[in-house]
């Protein structure tokens, strides 16, 4: 049994540059000149609606993984990023995005640890954990009044870090452009969030559009199997997290869809009770592509060799898909990328 570690959930993931939102070289942004206080100031919410005001853009910022780092390289802003934790593996972002995010310092393999963290002198922590469950170990993180007193504000990923606290479904990618457009007003970038959320709708809007009278009966139910969360107990994307979001606008139905929540702990025999049509091969990015294909291919030989699974028809007809864990559960530019991977997977006469 692997145990049940939610780290490498917040690494960025590959994907070719053929995939990159917006419309226009990755990161380029044309509010890089603008005056420093233009737009200022500016108020975001926490999980809970606790207000944070910026009365300028940040000019040194710390990232709790790679999802917010992909966020801030997109948006222009990532010459502000003075390190990050669970920095992304080699390869996993796309072209000049890749070389930039390299050169971060990294201040924790996995979390950062509080006392680097607190004396990193960065003016704001993106943080992507927040009130994530089943994160394993994390560390103890700092309190509201030691990020006070080191002179750091703390703002959050609300579409994943508050996904468990949301009061309906999440069945769009509304959550992930509000991220989008609130980091673009903290850093002064919001011409650049507006466009970068423009391709993102262009690309899911094309998918809505071919999967239009496409009845729900008739979608494809989909089972997101979290290899690295453990195989003894399995983890259900439950329908607050984003990637029931994901799994919805690619024309599948999650099939733990009706658990309110991000994620819960079920049973081998819930899943052979739902046999779904297609399983996804939910497994963290291991840093290269080679060790990447290993990890889906045990994935898929346990599935194969379990007893509980092994006579289900996705798993006899090999009906696998291998997108990482990241680019399903952890909102960014990308997801309307992986909505129209699953999309073309589940529906390729209609999703080219």
């Amino acid at each position: 049994m692997r145990p049940r570690v939610w780290c490498g959930v917040l690494a960025a993931v590959a994907l070719s540059a053929t995939a990159c939102g917006g419309g226009e070289e990755a990161g380029k942004s044309d509010d890089a000149a603008a005056p420093a206080r233009a737009g200022f100031p500016v108020s975001v919410a926490d999980c809970t609606g606790a207000k944070t005001t910026f009365d300028a853009a940040p000019k040194k910022i710390v990232t709790s993984n790679a999802a917010a780092l992909e966020l801030l390289l997109w948006l222009g802003a990532g010459d502000k990023v003075a390190g990050t934790g669970f920095p992304p593996g080699q390869g996993t972002l796309p072209g000049e995005l890749g070389d930039r995010a390299a050169k971060v310092p990294v201040l924790g393999k996995t979390a950062i640890p509080k006392e680097k963290l607190l004396g990193s002198g960065a003016d704001v922590y993106i943080d992507s954990f927040s009130s994530m469950k089943n994160m394993g170990k994390m560390g103890s993180a700092p309190t509201a009044g030691e990020f006070e007193a080191a002179g750091m504000k703390h703002i959050y990923l609300k579409s994943t870090a508050c996904a468990a606290m949301s009061k309906s479904p999440r069945t769009d990618l509304s959550g992930v452009e509000a991220d989008i457009q609130e980091l673009g007003k903290v850093t002064g970038t919001s011409r650049r969030a507006g466009e970068l959320i423009e391709g993102m709708r262009k690309k899911t809007g094309a998918v809505r559009d071919a999967l239009r009278d496409v009845p729900e009966a008739k979608r494809p139910s989909y089972f997101f199997f979290d290899y690295d969360a453990g195989t003894k107990q399995p983890m259900a994307v439950c329908n607050r997290q984003v990637a029931n979001a994901v799994i919805t606008q690619a024309g599948g139905r999650n099939v733990f869809a009706d658990c309110a929540g991000d994620f819960k702990p079920v049973g081998w025999e819930d899943v052979v009770a739902k046999n779904p049509d297609w399983i996804q091969l939910g497994v963290r990015n291991r840093g290269s592509e080679e060790a990447n294909k290993k990890a889906f291919d045990e994935a898929a030989d346990f599935l194969r060799s379990f007893p509980a699974t092994k006579d289900l028809d996705a798993v006899k007809e090999g009906r696998f898909v291998r997108i990482g864990s990241e680019r399903t559960t952890i909102g960014g530019v990308r997801s309307a990328d992986t909505v129209r991977e699953i999309a073309h997977t589940l529906h390729p006469d209609r999703v080219k």
